[in-house]
This record gives C-alpha cells, structure tokens and sequence, in this order.
C-alpha cells in the first residue's frame, strides 16, 4: 500500500488555508502535517517537519515564497516545492523556478488538478499550469520576435542553441505544457521508454536536473 504525501502549507490568507488543508486532507491521498501564514515560518517548519512537498504562495509576509523556496532547497533539496499563488507575472515564474521551485500551479486550479499536481511533482515530473505556460511563453515569443525583427538576435539560431533534434524540441514543448511522459508518448505515437530517453537527453543538453528547470530554459531562452 502506498504511503500519503506528507505536506506542508505555506499561506498567508486564512481562509485559503484552511480551505486547502481540508480539501488535501480529505482527498485520501495527502496528509497536511502543518501550515503557516508567513515564509520565514514557512521554511523553519519545512525543516523540522522534513514533509514530501512544500505548497508555497509567493505573497507571503518576513519572507516571500521564492526566497522561501530557495532557503528549503539549499537545506533539504530533497522536498518538493509546488508553487500556488495567483501571480502570473512572468519574471516572479521564471525566479520560482530559478528558486529550485518544482511546480508552478495558480490559486484559480479546481482541487482535482492542485492533487493532480501534488501527485506529478512529488513523484519527480515538473508541473506548469497550462495557463501560466500560455502567458509566458506569448510574452517570450513576441519579445523574441521583435529583437528579432531589430536584428538583435538570430530567432531561428537560437532555437538549436543547444543542440536538440526536432524530435527533442517537440517533447520539449509539451512539457513546457504540463505533459507527463505517458501522455507525451501518447501524443506523438512513440513508447514510454523513448520518451523517456528523450527527456534525458533534453536535460543533458540543456544542463538540468530537473524536468522543471528544462522548462524553465525553455521559456527563459524562447526554445519552444
């Protein structure tokens, strides 16, 4: 039987606290162990609870929740941080991720898909809400292209910056979507085991460790 993901909640609005411990809590799968409403808190209490995943608002009070972030993954790497805040801006997203963050969901995510995201990156598989991908990369395309357009840089060039093949930069656009590899694999007609040879291959070229941090390249240098 597989044990609950231990989680602790960082948050500074109470009610949306309390509103997603209890619907984690109830969900058979996760167990809230602890919360707290400022970031400095927020990382003492990661450290001494040692919980699977670290849900983190970016708003919150002593600290906010990227230093937060950081602070943990500098202790302990080993605990996942989900991010889940209504921000979108696109440079506190790419400083999440800059942050070691493992996932980036919104506040506007039904509790089916905040689980579903629990679950991805707890189990290693970067998670990016399809809505915050969207409005990253539309403003990191039309930043590219407009240099582009002024000769400042070469926007085609710097698609094979890093060497990937055509079937390397598709995989790497749908993980930039949320994809997990099943659903890659089923979306370009190839197995589990390529797309995992994929996914390694893509984070040796682009220098990561994480699927996160590939997405993270992806959208700070315009690949996809």
């Amino acid at each position: 039987m597989n044990k609950n993901i231990k989680v602790t909640i960082v948050e500074d609005h109470d009610m949306t606290r309390m509103g997603l411990s209890f619907a984690l809590g109830n969900s058979g799968l996760i167990d809230v162990i602890g919360t707290s409403s400022d970031g400095m808190e927020g990382v003492e209490q990661a450290l001494n609870l040692k919980p699977d995943l670290v849900i983190m608002d970016i708003g919150v009070p002593t600290i906010d929740g990227i230093e937060a972030t950081r602070k943990i993954k500098n202790s302990i790497p080993e605990i996942k941080v989900l991010m889940n805040t209504s921000r979108d801006d696109e440079d506190d997203i790419l400083d999440s991720f800059a942050a070691g963050a493992d996932g980036y969901i919104t506040k506007g995510a039904t509790s089916e898909q905040t689980i579903a995201a629990i679950k991805a990156v707890s189990e290693g598989v970067g998670w990016l809400d399809p809505a915050i991908a969207r409005v990253v990369l539309s403003n990191i395309r039309k930043s590219n292209q407009q240099e582009a357009k002024r000769g400042e840089i070469d926007y085609q060039k710097g698609k094979n910056l890093y060497g990937l093949t055509e079937r390397e930069m598709e995989v790497l656009a749908l993980l930039v979507e949320g994809l997990n590899n099943p659903q890659i694999a089923k979306k370009l007609v190839i197995t589990i085991a390529t797309t995992k040879t994929h996914v390694h291959n893509i984070l040796q070229k682009l220098y990561v460790k994480t699927r996160s941090k590939a997405v993270a390249t992806a959208m700070k240098d315009g690949l996809v």
